[in-house]
């Protein structure tokens, strides 16, 4: 029995020393961890505090509704000032064919804005207001961006005004379409929580620095979402800014992306194995002028590989309009070379 009980005895002692060991420990990390954890919020509660003040919930009315609806119909969603003298960004969808447009500033100031301009191809619109005092956010360089960087979104979901959310950078690189059905190249991935009302509000790093503009979410999806890279937002609110709109080159061709024969594509040494296949060259356009035929299959523009439908509007937007420029073909397995300046879109 005696010794029952001072086995016992050491049994509890040692379960004891192993439990208040365990509590040390657990003391020390959770110690470690709340040191960790404070940082981590102080970085996003400072970004958020800097960028903040510029971000504005913006308000827009629709005269014309769908039919069958009485009065006019609204919408909201989000923008950042990004210039001192009121231009505010935000997407297209957000403001396009709006009648009247208004913008609550942090400071609960409601004022109307003008749209200065919009791009339905990038999503993005410029609209300015007057007002004094007012504070921009200031713009960072997607080029530097990494995958698993913070990344903090602030907007207005559902009508919740300056609504913080955090995450990281999933992923960079990719495309989406834009409503009008183009191409948007250069779209972040991100797991900072968007809902509907964050469109147009301004993603940024742990410096407080804009690196994308918020457009869209995957709505069965958890923590899919996705932001327009600064630096295309920088190139297309400066066209806007400008021109009012972005100006695109026009080629009068129907088309879409085709399989080469493989033999082809060696027998060229073509740097893809696919092109854009002519449907049809629309009469009084470029194409028709420079003799481009129905079945004839684009390879090159401009000195840029073709490979898809992506890569000549891509082309298209980015280079000259008016200029006379290479269109290489292949024409029932021949290549040739045909010469067209694209006129501004349409």
């Amino acid at each position: 029995m005696r010794g029952r009980h001072r086995m016992a005895l050491t049994i509890d002692r040692f379960d004891a020393s192993g439990l208040l060991g365990d509590a040390r420990d657990s003391q020390i990390i959770s110690g470690d961890d709340g040191l960790l954890l404070d940082a981590y919020s102080n970085t996003v509660i400072a970004a958020a505090e800097r960028v903040s003040p510029a971000v504005v919930f913006i308000e827009v009315t629709h005269r014309g509704g769908p039919e069958g609806s009485r009065g006019p119909q609204g919408g909201s969603g989000t923008g950042f000032i990004f210039t001192p003298d009121g231009y505010i960004l935000t997407n297209s969808h957000v403001v396009s064919g709006a009648d009247t447009i208004h913008v609550t500033l942090i400071d609960g100031r409601r004022v109307s804005a003008d749209l200065i301009g919009d791009d339905p191809d990038t999503d993005l619109a410029v609209i300015r207001i007057d007002a004094l005092g007012l504070q921009s956010a200031p713009l960072g360089d997607s080029k530097v961006i990494r995958p698993g960087q913070i990344a903090v979104a602030i907007g207005n979901p559902y009508g919740f005004q300056t609504t913080v959310t955090a995450g990281v950078v999933s992923a960079l690189g990719r495309s989406m379409r834009s409503r009008s059905g183009r191409l948007i190249d250069d779209i972040i991935q991100t797991d900072a929580a968007l809902n509907p009302g964050n469109s147009g509000g301004p993603l940024i790093n742990s410096r407080g620095e804009v690196i994308g503009v918020n457009t869209a979410v995957i709505l069965p999806a958890q923590g899919i979402c996705f932001a327009i890279a600064i630096n295309t937002a920088k190139f297309v609110a400066a066209k806007l800014m400008i021109d009012g709109r972005i100006r695109r080159g026009w080629l009068g061709i129907a088309g879409q992306t085709t399989d080469l024969p493989r033999r082809i594509v060696r027998y060229y040494g073509l740097p893809n194995e696919s092109g854009v296949v002519v449907a049809s060259a629309e009469p009084g356009s470029p194409a028709e002028f420079a003799g481009v035929q129905q079945g004839d299959v684009i390879i090159e523009f401009g000195g840029h590989p073709i490979g898809s439908i992506d890569d000549l509007h891509r082309h298209l937007t980015d280079g000259p309009v008016g200029v006379s420029q290479p269109l290489v073909l292949l024409r029932r397995g021949e290549k040739i070379v045909r010469y067209l300046a694209p006129v501004e879109s349409r």
